[in-house]
């Protein structure tokens, strides 16, 4: 199965070597592709007009046929053993792929998140882009190491 990234805009340099390392290590587990639209121009227009703008160019990136998850804080939260589990009931089902979507500064569009299987909170706090794309990508692969048996996860079932 396929594990997809589809974000608004690209990490900053605080970040990208810690994304690029949880990337790499991720790779273990999944076939990991990692796609990025362009951010386009936020400034002083209409958050739903750059939201519009945004989910227009994610639709673009969106096979059919996988699972759709939309990260919004307002999703559902999920245990990294609860996430371990979703992956691997994908896999199971012959999902072809599944499709993880990070926004922009504005989060989602309310017309992208109807259309997502599921809507995922990685935490009620409002993260940075960066950050929330760090996150995942450690979640995925912790997901990878529990699938396995491996060590890396220490955290109560």
């Amino acid at each position: 199965m396929i594990v997809r990234i589809l974000a608004v805009g690209g990490p900053g340099k605080l970040l990208a070597g810690s994304i690029q390392e949880f990337e790499t290590r991720a790779r273990r587990y999944w076939r990991l592709e990692v796609h990025e639209v362009d951010a386009g121009k936020g400034g002083t227009r209409a958050q739903n007009v750059v939201q519009e703008e945004e989910a227009r160019r994610l639709f673009k990136k969106v096979s059919p046929g996988g699972a759709l998850v939309a990260l919004t804080r307002k999703g559902r939260g999920m245990s990294s053993p609860g996430l371990a589990r979703f992956l691997q009931q994908r896999a199971v089902r012959s999902v072809p792929h599944v499709t993880f979507v990070l926004g922009g500064a504005h989060g989602l569009s309310e017309e992208f998140l109807d259309k997502a299987s599921l809507r995922l909170s990685l935490s009620p706090l409002t993260l940075p882009h960066d950050l929330a794309r760090l996150v995942l990508m450690e979640q995925i692969y912790r997901a990878g190491t529990i699938l396995k048996g491996e060590p890396y996860h220490k955290g109560a079932s």
